[in-house]
């Protein structure tokens, strides 16, 4: 008999201390429940994600495209990320083409600093580039082509959103 008291006295004293718990539970509950259904759904979503990916990369072979690509070049200590390179040539791009009232000499050293870059991201691509072998009109028009492939290549620039916007305008 006494350590059925014993039992229950302990059950008891259980339900007292979790008393809180279960209150708590269920003024959260709403909370509870909306964070499993919210982290189900994002589970899902990355999944179908993953998949439509996965089929694209079929459909495409995107073995076949990167086949020829040196991944070992991305590694290199030496070479800038892509993303910096990016930051720079639309800074540099600003600079160029709202440049007026300037010196000469600051408007040249500012396009052959966007050049440089424009280089590097095509090097980082893979993208064949001339602007060094060029000069005048030549090197002028390689800059466009240059931008426009890098805009193709998903590098957004100034002067090449400023192309495609009157080219949707005509």
């Amino acid at each position: 008999m006494e350590v059925g008291r014993a039992l229950l006295l302990a059950l008891a004293f259980v339900a007292v201390a979790s008393l809180p718990a279960v209150i708590a539970l269920l003024f959260c509950a709403d909370e509870i429940i909306d964070r499993v259904a919210c982290g189900w759904a994002e589970w899902r979503e990355r999944r179908r994600e993953r998949r439509v990916i996965a089929r694209l990369d079929r459909a495409v072979e995107a073995d076949a495209l990167t086949r020829n690509i040196d991944l070992s070049e991305f590694d290199r200590e030496d070479r800038r990320p892509l993303e910096q390179l990016a930051n720079d040539l639309r800074r540099l791009g600003g600079q160029r083409l709202g440049g007026h009232g300037r010196p000469m000499v600051w408007h040249d050293s500012v396009l052959q600093a966007y050049d440089d870059r424009l280089r590097l991201a095509c090097r980082a691509l893979g993208i064949t580039e001339h602007l060094s072998e060029l000069d005048g009109v030549d090197q002028e028009i390689e800059r466009v082509r240059v931008e426009g492939v890098l805009h193709a290549a998903g590098l957004t620039l100034p002067a090449a959103r400023g192309v495609g916007r009157r080219q949707q305008h005509r």
